[in-house]
């Protein structure tokens, strides 16, 4: 697996690393967590005690197996802004503005402009491997600001976007989303299907590559 993570201000260490693996997978236990990193889970409690009390992290009971309840952790919404998502304010306040003076589409041939440009920008990828043209495509969102993870599995490629680097943006116009999925059908040239949504409250956005057939020319 090709794993792409961004650096968290202020946070090193295990801290820094219990809070990524909360924002790709949560909830998780103290012992899930330890288990990941393979340290006890009482030395991850102090550390999730600490960014407890920094309002890093909240957590809640849960029923796992047949068992008593256990506590799990996730991301609180402080934790959240740590992740990058460069310029999203300004993007956000520009989409709006284009909206109301100009209607829903002529907002949306702006976004369209931006992943034709990236489009561009990563150039002859059909002459790549069809695994290696799905970690340039990987490569280009972490540059942007997405965690992203890229792995082959039974002919499918499964791109992962942990951090949605415009998520107000997608907020206000979903239509970003579609925008997303359609560059990504047009540079890998495979059938591309959306399994996970951030939007509909998902950990993260998952896209399933089908790298065995060539996209239709409709798709």
């Amino acid at each position: 697996m090709d794993a792409m993570t961004p650096g968290l201000a202020g946070q090193k260490g295990l801290r820094g690393e219990i809070l990524l693996e909360l924002k790709k997978t949560q909830p998780l236990t103290a012992k899930e967590l330890g288990d990941r990193f393979s340290v006890s889970a009482n030395a991850v409690r102090r550390h999730l005690k600490e960014l407890e009390a920094e309002s890093l992290v909240v957590y809640g009971r849960e029923q796992r197996g047949a068992g008593a309840p256990t506590y799990a952790y996730r991301l609180s919404q402080d934790a959240e802004k740590l992740f990058p998502r460069r310029y999203e304010e300004a993007i956000t306040r520009l989409l709006q503005h284009v909206v109301e003076r100009e209607g829903r589409s002529a907002a949306l041939s702006i976004l369209n402009e931006q992943y034709a440009e990236l489009r561009r920008k990563l150039g002859r990828v059909e002459d790549l491997e069809p695994a290696e043209r799905a970690r340039v495509v990987a490569r280009a969102f972490e540059s942007a600001g997405f965690m992203a993870e890229c792995e082959e599995k039974d002919g499918e490629m499964r791109l992962t976007i942990h951090n949605c680097a415009i998520h107000a943006a997608a907020s206000c116009l979903p239509e970003v989303c579609e925008s997303e999925l359609t560059f990504l059908k047009d540079v890998l040239d495979a059938p591309t299907e959306r399994r996970t949504h951030i939007m509909n409250g998902c950990n993260a956005c998952q896209y399933v590559i089908n790298m065995d057939v060539p996209a239709s020319p409709a798709a």
